[in-house]
């Protein structure tokens, strides 16, 4: 029962905040005890992988004839405690965020239907269930981008909806395509489907198009810069800290358990995910040097950061593979901190351009420190997160005989310092230009989150055991372990 738990537990949780009126405070403690409940749940996941590795649960009776299944193993798991680790943090910090805000009981309720759709997304064990699952959270997610109801709101949900629709439509495609070609839509260690035929060609493509628009890559990314900037700043956090990465969760599954990673390397598929990772990553980086709007700025550096993510996966190398596993590790905890902070500013303040900034660093030291400890990580510089995935991913290309993507991880390190440096010379060394002096720091629902998280980017890397790249080894192994 426990995958059940775990999914339906936030999902019914959701279904109670709206259903029932609730004081504040009894709102706001219940969201609360559902989320870390959740949480501390998804870890009993790893009591199952001590002994066994991979725990397959098949409910046929389910959705016949095909049924429905959930998969217990170490990428499910590793995703799982990512996703209810930001979740709460994410939690704790909505809740003075959104008290100035209409339909806050909407909010809560899409919330955690999201999280339970989430979550069952990365415990799905075959193709069909995830589908299910990945629908689910794309169309409540839907409702936490359009939640502050304005024209720009609704302008930039429309767009994400069109995009969900038309990546789900490639995604069925995609599956469709598998079964005809096998029979099943099961996941299984190291793959079943080796065809070279143009339909397993075409669903290869259908699913890098389908989990390719949730990842943000390029050129599928265009409703991103358009939901962050006007989706409240939790929101934000969420969908770039955890959302962005079921995309990648999906072709992971396809690369791993669904083709044969070799049969992709040897026919020379995987190059299209190769490619589009290197474009993400340098266009997302340029697009985002271009931006004066501070969301919009962090939401194309979301981009960017993902193509690191593709890049890992399309490399085929464990050690790139490692990479890959930590920097979605890494990617949640700074891009969940930056947007965090992102939504203080623009809360106290108003403004949102980032030259409106300058000299806030002198009102809210705290905060934009964080802000400096998440951007430096950004960047790469040791002894942050980001420096030791970036190595990995490097080290990964290398490996594999690929030095030009080495060398785009340099150059696009490069390009983070241009587009994240501004911001923090503008808080701390420009004089002041807007009055400020009636600012202070949020109280400690609002600055703990962000404090943790902001500790989070480079604490595990001074600790005498990284327990996070740990995580990431085991997984990177037990996927490749599979042929």
């Amino acid at each position: 029962m426990l995958p059940f738990l775990i999914i339906f537990i936030p999902i019914i949780g959701g279904l109670v905040v709206y259903a029932v009126n609730m004081s504040e405070r009894f709102r706001n403690g219940f969201v609360l005890a559902v989320t870390a409940l959740t949480g501390v749940l998804g870890l009993f996941l790893y009591t199952y992988l001590k002994d066994t590795g991979v725990v397959l649960l098949e409910y046929s009776e389910v959705l016949h004839p095909f049924g429905i299944s959930f998969r217990i193993d170490w990428l499910s798991a590793v995703l799982v405690t990512i996703a209810c680790s930001i979740w709460l943090l994410v939690t704790i910090y909505s809740f003075d965020y959104v008290k100035p805000m209409h339909n806050v009981k909407r909010y809560h309720t899409f919330t955690l239907v999201t999280f339970g759709a989430t979550l069952g997304t990365l415990l799905a064990g075959d193709l069909l269930t995830l589908f299910l699952f990945f629908e689910m959270m794309s169309f409540a997610s839907y409702v936490l981008v359009i939640q502050e109801g304005h024209a720009k709101a609704m302008k930039a949900g429309f767009l994400y909806l069109i995009m969900t629709i038309g990546g789900g439509l490639a995604l069925l495609f995609g599956i469709l395509g598998v079964y005809t070609i096998t029979g099943s839509v099961s996941f299984t260690e190291g793959g079943f489907l080796s065809s070279g035929t143009t339909l397993s060609l075409l669903s290869f493509i259908g699913f890098l198009i389908g989990f390719g628009v949730k990842a943000g890559m390029f050129p599928l990314h265009v409703w991103l810069p358009e939901a962050h900037p006007v989706a409240p700043s939790p929101s934000s956090a969420l969908l770039s800290g955890v959302m962005l990465k079921i995309g990648a969760f999906g072709l992971l599954r396809v690369i791993f358990n669904v083709y044969e990673f070799k049969f992709l390397r040897d026919v020379g598929w995987i190059n299209v995910l190769l490619a589009g990772a290197v474009l993400t990553i340098l266009l997302g980086s340029v697009f985002a040097i271009m931006q004066t709007n501070l969301k919009r700025r962090l939401a194309y550096s979301s981009v960017a950061q993902m193509g690191y993510v593709l890049l890992g996966m399309a490399l085929l190398s464990e050690q790139a593979l490692v990479g890959d596993i930590f920097h979605i590790f890494t990617h949640a905890i700074m891009k969940s901190c930056l947007f965090l902070i992102s939504g203080t500013l623009i809360l106290l303040t108003g403004k949102t351009e980032i030259e409106d900034f300058k000299g806030i660093g002198k009102r809210l030291p705290i905060s934009m420190t964080c802000f400096t400890m998440a951007s430096l990580s950004m960047i790469g510089i040791p002894p942050f997160n980001g420096f030791l995935s970036k190595w990995y991913l490097g080290l990964g290309a290398l490996e594999v005989n690929r030095p030009f993507c080495a060398i785009v991880l340099l150059i696009s390190s490069l390009l983070n310092a241009v587009y994240y440096l501004p911001i923090i010379i503008n808080a701390f060394f420009k004089k002041e230009e807007n009055d400020f002096s009636a600012i202070k720091e949020p109280g400690y629902g609002m600055l703990l989150p962000v404090v943790i998280l902001a500790v989070a980017t480079v604490v595990f890397d001074l600790l005498p055991v990284n327990i996070l790249l740990n995580l990431s080894e085991v997984t990177a192994a037990t996927l490749f372990g599979g042929m």
